[in-house]
């Protein structure tokens, strides 16, 4: 069935990508009201972390589980769930009288990010095909890259109009108008399913207890390095790997339906792209975490300024985006690391601009090159997705889907605990040459992401694969049901 303006599949579309960029919204709006959060709520250090170090443990808990769930009951089921679950929690961090209730509402609403994110990438998976895959998953790279990137611009413009005392809750209640209106959309337009599995045995809950487990101690340390003082912390990340050792073993001898099929990691596809999503997304959110910090405590920039300076990025990373995913079916993994170099460079020139513009005039300095990182990390974050689930069949999607983001949220978890503990540990040094060192980790994990592009590139050439986003052949037994569905 050919794409229209009345395609039913493009109005569906719309409502996942209204939905990503509200969860991929809170991931970075929060940054530049924590100020105004101490204030009003007279929060301590502790809190305010947990702030943000909350939303994403819960986000990443749910991923796997969720997007299995998804797979095996019904994807637009847990959809809903998680919309109304999301702006229930919205209100309440909106209008938190305690920074407890903030807290838990946090808490929360990262689990239903975490519902809701894996259904977004199944429901692509179930409703596309081939190219036209590729281009929705393009837009959908484009909505993260803008979410993430426009946040700290959209909670400091609220911060401003709104006012420090009421300015922060408005960056919660934003979410509310987007909620109310996605629900009855979604369930008018998302595909209903059409085979619904009851067998309980099928949610493997042994391995999603292992995997939250494992998950959650390696997260933890580094969303609460600060606050968590002295090294025992760190003898979580261990443990959490022998935990996770031993949900592979499970999932190995799992007689019934596993929650992670492991045999996707032997296709190649797979299994370097969910390293590439690792490591870029460790350097992806590392910079902006550095880079406000950068501008609002070592230039006094307000919240509206300091997201004014990142916005170059979002751009260039959306219209980046769209145009990656109608390239990558023709260019595949070279797409990625074409991206991935121009990451690179435009970070080396952000670098050398810090080092020529070194005081306040550092945000005029940095458009440029950041608009150049941005452009490359539009051809970098959807092309790459749409090969990493290339082989896998929608009817796995979602849970495929989960994996992919858990590993995008430890990669961010811990590109920004080593960023900003680089930072933090040279500002004896001045503010500029802080961001600098910051800089440097972020780069060599791009760089670490661009190594394995470019090793799948060799590999391809002494053994050539299909096209990334034809389908693969196990998708022949499912499109005809995906395409009855959209």
């Amino acid at each position: 069935m050919g794409e229209t303006r009345t395609d039913p599949r493009r109005r569906a579309l719309a409502v996942c990508l209204v939905s990503a960029f509200m969860t991929g919204l809170d991931v970075s709006i929060v940054n530049v009201a924590l100020p105004s959060i101490r204030e009003g709520l007279q929060a301590t250090e502790d809190g305010l972390q947990w702030t943000l170090s909350g939303y994403a443990l819960t986000f990443g808990l749910l991923l796997v589980p969720a997007g299995r769930l998804g797979d095996a009951r019904s994807r637009r089921t847990i959809f809903l769930w998680a919309v109304a679950l999301f702006t229930l929690s919205s209100a309440f961090c909106g209008f938190a009288w305690s920074m407890n209730v903030l807290i838990v509402a946090r808490l929360v609403q990262g689990m239903a990010a975490g519902m809701l994110n894996p259904q977004v990438s199944g429901l692509i998976q179930q409703m596309f095909h081939g190219y036209e895959r590729g281009r929705a998953f393009g837009a959908l790279g484009a909505t993260i890259g803008v979410s993430t990137a426009a946040g700290p611009l959209i909670g400091g413009a609220l911060v401003t109009v709104f006012g420090a005392d009421a300015g922060w809750r408005w960056v919660f209640l934003v979410n509310l108008p987007i909620g109310l209106l996605l629900l009855p959309l979604a369930w008018r337009l998302l595909p209903r399913p059409q085979l619904v599995h009851t067998r309980p045995e099928s949610m493997d809950p042994v391995g999603v207890l292992l995997l939250g487990i494992g998950v959650a101690g390696l997260l933890l340390p580094f969303i609460q390095r600060h606050q968590w003082e002295g090294a025992a912390k760190w003898l979580l990340v261990p443990a959490a790997l022998a935990v996770l050792a031993g949900f592979v073993t499970w999932e190995r001898l799992y007689r019934r339906e596993p929650l992670v099929n492991l045999e996707l990691f032997r296709k190649r596809s797979y299994s370097l792209g969910s390293a590439i999503a690792l490591f870029y997304f460790a350097g992806f959110t590392g910079i902006f975490f550095i880079f406000t910090l950068y501008l609002q405590s070592g230039h006094g920039y307000s919240a509206l300024l300091a997201g004014l300076a990142i916005t170059p990025f979002a751009l260039g990373s959306a219209s980046a985006a769209m145009l990656g995913g109608r390239l990558v079916s023709r260019m595949g993994r070279r797409l990625v690391a074409i991206g991935l170099t121009l990451v690179i460079v435009g970070l080396l020139a952000t670098m050398g601009a810090t080092a020529l513009v070194p005081g306040a005039g550092a945000g005029l300095a940095t458009a440029l090159p950041l608009l150049v990182a941005g452009l490359g990390s539009g051809l970098v974050i959807s092309p790459n997705q749409a090969i990493t689930l290339s082989e896998v069949p929608p009817s796995g999607g979602g849970s495929a889907a989960g994996v992919l983001q858990t590993g995008q949220r430890l990669g961010s978890a811990i590109g920004i605990a080593a960023a900003g503990s680089t930072f933090f540990g040279s500002l004896g040094e001045g503010w500029p040459t802080a961001f600098r060192h910051g800089l440097v980790v972020v780069v060599s994990s791009v760089s670490i992401a661009l190594l394995a592009a470019l090793y799948d590139l060799v590999r391809t050439r002494h053994d050539p694969a299909p096209s990334p986003t034809r389908p693969h052949a196990d998708e022949t037994v499912t499109r005809r049901s995906g395409e009855e569905t959209s």
